[in-house]
């Protein structure tokens, strides 16, 4: 079975220019496993997309993978580091 995170960087991989900067953090509450994506300043726009369907997108997909017990979300960190 393919993990998440391998998901997320199969996929936004592709669409930034920098993918070598692309790191996923996983944070784990009570009720969601978080990914937090850090990417460099110049690929966010690109990642988000016009009016955030690229996002929405990413996370349909993502969202669409049956985890067990807690919620999947993506959260782009523009303040990273």
């Amino acid at each position: 079975m393919v993990s998440i995170e391998s998901l997320i960087a199969t996929v936004v991989g592709p669409l930034i220019a920098h993918p070598e900067e692309l790191t996923i953090r996983i944070e784990e509450s009570d009720e969601f496993l978080e990914y937090h994506l850090v990417l460099n300043p110049a690929d966010i726009g690109r990642v988000i997309g016009r009016k955030g369907r690229t996002i929405s997108a990413i996370r349909t997909i993502v969202y669409s993978v049956p985890t067990e017990g807690k919620k999947t979300r993506i959260i782009i960190d523009e303040n990273a580091e």
